[in-house]
């Protein structure tokens, strides 16, 4: 894996930063793995796809990636980005690490949104944060493509959102969000 050497700055979704707010959960924690597996015989594709969906709309983190991966390879099923999409963000904001590297890597290439390297590079820094090696890499490819202006903006975005999950920690330990960590 290549190191830069610069501080690694931690972050979130810029343009989905909202939502997750309205997630309602520990964003930077990965939950469990689930179940739903898409692997099965063709003639068993259409049952195991609608119980993955089911599992997905049901919260179920891990066949949300499952679901945002089948759509977005389309190996089995016509590639679908917009369906990759919607599932990649569900599970992004919950913090997948898998999910958020791919959905990064969809915003650096503009596949199946406007490509947005600001966008890219903290989605992937959130990836990195969450366990994705890979993502390290891939957001320092993403910097290299950025302005410095672009830069300070990510930056900037990524410092507030980790600001925010601090206190919001420090918060639910009934402590000041001015004390220090233990």
């Amino acid at each position: 894996m290549i190191r830069t050497g610069r501080n690694l700055t931690l972050g979130c979704l810029l343009l989905v930063s909202p939502l997750l707010a309205s997630a309602g959960e520990n964003t930077l924690l990965v939950p469990a793995p689930s179940s739903c597996t898409l692997d099965s015989p063709p003639d068993a594709l259409p049952a195991a796809l609608m119980r993955c969906e089911q599992a997905a709309q049901n919260g179920d983190l891990q066949a949300e990636y499952e679901l945002g991966e089948f759509y977005y390879e389309g190996k089995r099923t016509p590639r679908d980005l917009q369906k990759a999409l919607h599932w990649l963000e569900q599970a992004s904001l919950r913090g997948h690490p898998d999910a958020q590297h791919r959905l990064g890597l969809m915003f650096y290439r503009g596949e199946g949104v406007q490509a947005n390297n600001v966008q890219a590079y903290i989605v992937l820094k959130m990836a990195a944060v969450n366990g994705s090696e890979e993502a390290l890499d891939s957001a320092d490819l993403v910097a290299e493509q950025m302005s410095r202006d672009e830069l300070g903006i990510a930056t900037q975005v990524l410092g507030q959102i980790f600001r925010n999950y601090l206190m919001e920690l420090q918060a639910l330990e009934g402590r000041s969000p001015f004390a220090p960590l233990p």
